[in-house]
């Protein structure tokens, strides 16, 4: 799968994984995008790398939508831990 479409469709998964997330976002639309395309492209990578499946299978697609779930997990994990002072 080429890099272009992998961003296509992390666009769209970081949506997807938006939804799915409970609580309270502290990323912006723009972040949850690109930490969708982020966890997208590492799924499908090291899901073809360990030949779990092949570009285009409906297991890739869970699959990315599982890594940026887990990316967001992470992100709102460290944002959370995060105090600002001004």
């Amino acid at each position: 799968m080429s890099i272009l479409w992998m961003i296509i469709i992390g666009f769209v998964i970081g949506l997807v994984a938006r939804a799915l997330m409970p609580g309270r976002d502290p990323a912006g639309f723009i972040m949850t995008v690109i930490l969708g395309i982020v966890g997208s492209v590492i799924a499908g990578y090291l899901g073809s790398a360990l030949g779990l499946y092949d570009s285009g299978e409906p297991a890739g697609f869970l699959a990315s939508v599982v890594g940026a779930m887990l990316v967001l997990f992470i992100y709102r994990t460290a944002v959370r831990g995060r105090t600002t002072h001004m």
